[in-house]
């Protein structure tokens, strides 16, 4: 650990936040529907959408209505991605006659890019031709990010409301999240990636001598344009599904903060503009307070287990025979440091997605333990774009209402009463993450159909499960190594607990978000709960850290019963 390392930390953490701030306070001019710089361009472009799709761009819905078009929408988004997917050897641009998927690593594709978790198990610079990666996998890294943002948009109309009954137009927030927010910066810092050597071309092959003088293919493509909008839709994978760490994905430090940054600042901007929105920027400040903590809590643990030998090497045993003791450099992207590896990770894991640019199962066990708590927290540190928000307002509903019990104040939030139809919602997506992460991790360690794809043994090979669930489950799309997941039992079950992830929990918060919406808005009275300052920040802190750390003991339980099934691919022999 160096000093310079850890002002890394902070350096990447502070402009992450920092950029969310005109990003939000732009954001929620779009959500209001006001007036932008870019409406001379993209107005008339917006309008002949709606004509097209006949939307009626002033309809508002009620929070079923609004959750049915999001439904639908990703559904089409799911079944156009299939098709391309399975029919890509049939399209142009494809030089390298590259075949259609499978049908089952089809399915598990289409679902991890239209729930915004991209976990690949394929490469796609030898699975996918350029008409793939480009109108399947980079448009749905669009339109996924911007279903979270409408998401986002909707909750906070839900509490700006006075008796309301309407949360928005769900294609409308979607419409102008991807033109007036998510194109015009992906547009902007793909060139600027461009201008730093990360390629952009519809060429796939390049030929390229090596120091003996024999001649090497390397992969390219339409490069640039995917990772940005990877990056800021918190997407993950990548062109190369090297996660960033691909020199032509991040090919310098520059491009490496630029990520970094990019990772998390609309996610921390869907923060700020929630507080605009919904009148409450105090409270969203403190939202954006515990996330920053808990990130920078992490990142600071993975940076200090990193840093110090691992256990092995610090064994008696092995300074007995003089073995150098040094840092836990494997796995790491060397090119930045351990610090950089840290922070990313951290970012990362409390993310969906975005990319890890170190390999997560080369970490010290305090390293992986920490990525894999993040993970299982659900998306809310900052999480995915729009539902790293929308999973803090349901952790703080709970927080209040909790609290409210406890201490004998009214249970509020923003203005809203929190009563038990609202808690009902909020511990209905609260407990649909674990239980089929859990419930997926339990059969699975005891399949042996399942098992045959899980290379580790012992301790490491039930890790290896669990973390693939708790990354599908989180829409997160980050895995242990060692994993071979491209089975039909895994391409399966990890789509399906993809799918419960997003939408299973999206559900019930647009439900919760209806209920408070039909409330009416009162004035903050001397009976309630304060929940702008450091004290709220500290209880709602502690209940996610409760409610993340219950996890762990089902977790630990499914060692006994995969040891009761004497299954050796796991347990060894």
């Amino acid at each position: 650990m160096t000093w310079t390392g850890w002002a890394e930390i902070a350096f990447t953490l502070g402009l992450s936040a920092a950029a969310g701030l005109p990003l939000g306070l732009y954001l929620a001019r779009i959500w209001q529907g006001g007036a932008t710089w870019l409406d001379p361009i993209l107005g008339p472009l917006e309008r002949g959408l709606y004509a097209l799709a006949g939307i009626d761009p002033k309809a508002q819905q009620g929070w079923s209505a609004y959750a049915i078009s999001i439904l639908a929408l990703n559904a089409v988004g799911f079944f156009l991605l299939y098709a391309v997917l399975r029919l890509q050897g049939l399209a142009p641009f494809n030089p390298l006659h590259l075949g259609g998927m499978h049908p089952a690593l089809a399915f598990n594709t289409a679902v991890s890019f239209v729930t915004n978790t991209n976990w690949q198990a394929y490469s796609g610079e030898t699975t996918l031709s350029n008409v793939s990666q480009m109108f399947g996998l980079t448009v749905q890294n669009f339109l996924s990010a911007a279903t979270g943002i409408a998401i986002a948009a909707a909750l906070a109309r839900a509490f700006a409301a006075h008796r309301g009954d309407t949360l928005g137009n769900a294609f409308v927030d979607v419409t102008r999240a991807t033109l007036y927010l998510l194109l015009p910066v992906s547009l902007v810092f793909a060139l600027v990636l461009v201008a730093l050597g990360v390629p952009q071309t519809l060429a796939m092959r390049v030929d390229a001598a090596t120091l003996e003088g024999a001649k090497q293919a390397l992969a390219i493509g339409p490069v640039a344009s995917q990772e940005i909008i990877k990056q800021l839709g918190t997407n993950g994978g990548g062109f190369f599904n090297a996660n960033s760490a691909h020199p032509f994905e991040n090919p310098n430090a520059w491009t490496n903060l630029i990520e970094e940054v990019a990772m998390n600042a609309l996610s921390f901007g869907c923060v700020v503009a929630f507080g605009v929105v919904s009148l409450a920027r105090r409270e969203a400040r403190v939202l954006l307070g515990v996330m920053l903590a808990l990130v920078a809590a992490a990142a600071a643990a993975i940076y200090a287990a990193e840093t110090a030998p691992t256990p092995a090497l610090a064994s008696p045993a092995a300074q007995a025979a003089h073995v150098l003791a040094g840092p836990n450099m494997e796995g790491k992207e060397v090119r930045f440091g351990a610090s950089s590896s840290a922070v990313w990770t951290a970012m990362t894991t409390g993310a969906s997605d975005g990319g890890v640019n170190a390999m997560i199962e080369s970490f010290t066990p305090l390293g992986g333990g920490v990525a894999l708590f993040m993970i299982k927290l659900g998306e809310i540190l900052p999480g995915g774009v729009g539902s790293g928000l929308f999973g803090m307002v349901v952790m703080a509903v709970l927080a209040v209402f909790i609290a409210g019990l406890m201490v004998g104040r009214t249970p509020e939030y923003l203005g809203k009463k929190i009563e038990a139809r609202e808690v009902k919602f909020a511990v209905l997506a609260t407990l649909i993450l674990p239980a089929a992460l859990l419930g997926f991790a339990a059969v699975a360690a005891v399949l042996p159909a399942a098992l045959k794809s899980v290379s580790a043994h012992g301790p490491h090979g039930l890790t290896e499960i669990l973390y693939a669930y708790s990354s599908a489950v989180g829409n997160n799309g980050s895995a242990f190594a060692g994993l071979n997941a491209d089975t039909p039992w895994w391409d399966t079950t990890l789509a399906i607990a993809m799918a419960i992830g997003r939408f299973g929990y999206i559900v019930p918060v647009l439900a919760m978000a209806g209920a408070l919406a039909a409330k009416p808005r009162l004035e903050p009275t001397a009976g309630a709960l304060p929940t702008d300052g450091a004290q709220f920040a500290s209880l709602l802190i502690g209940v996610i850290l409760i409610l993340g750390g219950l996890q762990y003991f089902p977790a630990l339980a499914l060692g006994p019963g995969v040891e009761h099934f004497q299954m050796q691919h796991l347990i060894g022999r």
